[in-house]
């Protein structure tokens, strides 16, 4: 519960593009592309102001890391998303979910490791 009796809302938009941009730490300007894409369709005050809700905020992380970490590009995200929509399925928390199942823990990682003497005369023959 929220001091007042009101329950949170992730739904609710209440941050306006300089916080939510703060929030996911990108510029202001990605989120206006990310809705220019269609990928984000924020609210709007009676002033044209678009606000942001957690729900938003959740999302922008969800381009970010597919962008970033898969390298999925906004029309494939787009793609995405609209499936997880049409299938009424968590597609993507599925992928991400399996993806960090499969990958190796710390231990498992330091076994393929590159020596370190090899990376380094690799670089002086380029």
């Amino acid at each position: 519960m929220v001091p007042g009796g009101r329950e949170r809302d992730p739904s609710r938009p209440v941050f306006v593009i300089s916080v939510a941009a703060s929030l996911v730490r990108v510029h202001p300007r990605t989120l206006r592309i990310y809705e220019d894409e269609g990928l984000l369709c924020p609210a709007r005050t009676p002033t044209n102001i678009r606000l942001y809700s957690e729900d938003d905020i959740r999302r922008v992380l969800w381009i970010r890391h597919l962008t970033q970490e898969r390298g999925v590009n906004l029309a494939g995200v787009r793609i995405l998303f609209e499936l997880e929509e049409r299938l009424g399925t968590r597609i993507l928390e599925t992928l991400f979910d399996e993806a960090n199942a499969s990958q190796p823990d710390d231990d498992e990682r330091a076994e393929y490791r590159e020596p370190r003497g090899r990376s380094a005369a690799r670089q002086e023959t380029r």
